[in-house]
């Protein structure tokens, strides 16, 4: 059987990868692995990866690679050349985390990487970011995106392997893109009042390239608004003289303007320069942290909370918590947060993902809450992938902590995750996120028999929970345990003072809807279940609904085997699925597999059973479609 709402895959191990490596291609050609650089061989060996890293993630043809590295007269023994050099570098550069870095296809080949291992990469997703950061408003924001992209420049694209003519194009491509980058953050800075930093910042390339009327009018309106108004009028001049000796123009009509206005002494209006709030005395903003206040009465979890503790402060972790509905994930989530709020200085935010009746939010409205959150103002932009850059540009390079509660499945929340960088991700989830990738995983249980007890004793709070031990562990036993249901049984008795521990286990005892009991005011242990229920694909209410119709929680694999109409093969594939969304635990046997037993959560178990019974009986047993 194939559920496919539910990957019962599990996660794959990680296959060896090359350590940590960082390709370089904004300056000359380097490869380094945790820091040090790989020796790249001879220079046609060192072509074929700078044609490789040309069109990163896509197949570059072997006639393109040949023409690369020989130009227009290769050898006949060419293709076997390249094969050699391919075959040592996908020695020297070794796989990734999931397969191989050099693909074979049938036209060529195809180098793999990831945005943050190629700086070319990543200048395109900072400056995208810091483009639509400007277009949203948020321009200080966008303008240190851009100045972070342009930083990554070392040197000319490729500069070592200019000597090929088919690099040197690419080369000639990417200088005009970086000197569009340049004129975006000149012009924000400009916006921002920092004239005299884009002064200097301009000054070279001006010189390199005289006849970009964009960049002179920036360089000009830099250069006037710091007050020397000759040195702009010069910069004209120079343009207009190159513009008539070499191409035979005449200066654009929006530069002639400018120009005509800084002769009158008026010049480009602009803000007035704007002191740094080093000069100013003034505080930085302070770290964003949009927390959900931690339970004053948090008892128990100290192993977990110990683990995840542990996790979360190295560097880059990424950690899910999964477990049944009602076994306190959000709330070990929090508390762990604040926990750990004073070791990432750039603040802690947390996002629900599912609206109040359970149903997923959508990307964008997460990504605009996020930014929001962030300082980025205005709307989101409403392409998705564009949005995301935005959010993962301003996470990069800091220490933030982020809470993603309830997550409904992997991709709602892959967008939000960071790229690289020092942040760390804290998910819950009901079930185990198995296509989410390298991950640390905690599987939540229900409370230990002393955590739960005492739970309930502090929520109570007036003694009679410790006078009657015996009576307390009857109540968290009634109701399996869980953080949620023990919660509401002590709100209750805490409210019903004259109602004694031993009164409140004797009816949990006998009722026959214990979900009924379960409920104080406006905290009702059905209402969560139905949300719950409501979230499940249709044949995980199937199949719960046939188990509910088991006489207790526990059962073993004949015993579902039975249930299901079904063989054994079938059978663990559905039980299997089940454990992925966790709404069933195993309980491996000492002696064989045969003799392990599966457990629904009783309250599960009690709401799927009423769901069951609500429901027409069915005159055939439950089959699952065999795949």
């Amino acid at each position: 059987m194939t559920l496919d709402h539910l990957s019962a895959a599990g996660d794959r191990p990680a296959r060896p990868a090359a350590a940590e490596l960082r390709f370089r291609v904004l300056g000359e050609l380097l490869v380094a692995a945790r820091g040090r650089p790989l020796p790249l061989g001879p220079v046609k060996q060192r072509l074929v990866l700078g044609a490789l890293l040309c069109h990163p993630n896509a197949a570059v043809s072997v006639d393109l690679l040949t023409e690369a590295v020989w130009g227009d007269e290769p050898p006949r023994s060419a293709r076997k050349n390249l094969q050699a050099y391919v075959s040592a570098l996908r020695k020297l550069l070794g796989e990734t985390a999931d397969g191989e870095r050099i693909v074979h296809h049938h036209t060529g080949y195809q180098l793999r990487v990831a945005p943050a291992e190629l700086d070319v990469l990543r200048f395109e997703e900072l400056a995208r970011a810091g483009q639509s950061a400007i277009r949203l408003g948020a321009t200080a924001h966008g303008a240190a995106l851009l100045r972070e992209a342009l930083d990554l420049w070392s040197g000319p694209f490729l500069a070592d392997l200019g000597h090929s003519e088919l690099l040197r194009d690419r080369a000639e491509r990417r200088e005009l893109r970086r000197l569009a980058v340049l004129e975006d953050w000149a012009e924000a800075e400009l916006d921002l009042g920092h004239a005299p930093a884009v002064t200097e910042a301009l000054a070279e390339t001006v010189a390199e390239h005289p006849m970009r009327e964009r960049l002179c009018a920036a360089q000009m309106t830099a250069l006037f608004r710091s007050g020397r108004q000759s040195a702009a009028l010069a910069v004209y001049d120079d343009l207009r003289q190159h513009l008539a000796r070499q191409l035979g123009l005449q200066v654009g009509p929006a530069l002639e303007t400018l120009y005509r206005g800084m002769l009158d002494g008026q010049g480009p209006a602009g803000p007035a320069p704007q002191p740094s709030a080093a000069a100013t005395g003034a505080a930085p903003r302070a770290p964003q942290t949009v927390l959900p206040a931690d339970l004053p009465d948090f008892t128990g979890r100290r192993e977990e909370v110990a683990r995840l503790t542990a996790l979360l402060a190295g560097e880059g972790r990424r950690v899910v918590v999964s477990g049944p509905v009602g076994v306190g994930k959000t709330a070990l989530a929090v508390h762990v947060a604040h926990r750990l709020a004073g070791r990432f200085p750039d603040g802690c935010l947390t996002v629900r993902l599912r609206r109040a009746d359970g149903t997923p939010r959508h990307p964008t409205s997460l990504l605009a809450e996020l930014c929001r959150a962030t300082g980025l103002v205005g709307a989101v932009p409403e392409d998705e992938e564009e949005a995301a850059a935005l959010w993962r540009s301003w996470l990069a390079g800091r220490r933030l902590l982020l809470v993603l509660d309830d997550a409904p499945d992997e991709g709602g929340i892959r967008h939000l995750l960071p790229g690289s960088g020092p942040s760390a991700v804290l998910v819950t989830s009901r079930t185990r996120l198995a296509g989410l990738g390298p991950v640390q995983r905690l599987e939540l249980e229900p409370f230990a028999a002393e955590e739960a007890v005492g739970l309930l004793d502090r929520i109570v709070g007036d003694g009679r929970i410790r006078a009657d031990r015996q009576a307390a562990e009857r109540i968290v036993d009634s109701v399996g345990r869980l953080p949620l249901a023990v919660r509401v049984c002590g709100t209750k008795l805490a409210v019903l003072h004259q109602l004694s521990a031993a009164e409140y286990a004797a009816r949990l005892d006998r009722s026959p809807a214990l979900l009924d009991e379960l409920a104080a005011g406006d905290l009702a242990v059905r209402r969560q279940l139905a949300v719950w229920w409501a979230g499940l694909p249709a044949v995980v209410r199937a199949v719960l609904c046939a188990f509910g119709r088991l006489p207790r929680p526990l059962f073993t694999l004949a015993e579902a085997m039975a249930v299901l109409g079904c063989g054994e093969e079938v059978a663990r594939r559905v039980l299997d699925s089940m454990i992925e969304v966790s709404v069933l635990h195993c309980r491996l046997g000492e002696v064989t597999a045969h003799a392990a037993l599966y457990e629904i959560p009783l309250l599960a178990q009690l709401y799927a059973r009423e769901r069951a019974a609500a429901e027409r009986p069915a005159r055939e047993p439950y089959r699952p479609v065999a795949g």
